[in-house]
């Protein structure tokens, strides 16, 4: 969604709104900010390692 399409749908006094919120918010603390960028680089936790394709007759097999 653009700035524009999201003006359009909220409308200029609540863009505004958000922006003085936003402005009024404490900064996060290191704490914060360290556990957001692990989950935001990872979202979906640690990525498994790849293993070779095994068609259905040959898990049957083993």
């Amino acid at each position: 969604m653009t700035r524009e399409e999201r003006l359009a749908l909220l409308g200029p006094e609540i863009v505004a709104h958000i922006h003085e919120v936003v402005a009024a918010a404490p900064p996060p603390s290191p704490e914060l900010v360290q556990e957001l960028r692990r989950i935001m680089t990872r979202p979906g936790g640690v990525v498994p390692a790849p293993r070779s394709a095994v068609t259905a007759d040959e898990e049957r097999e083993a």
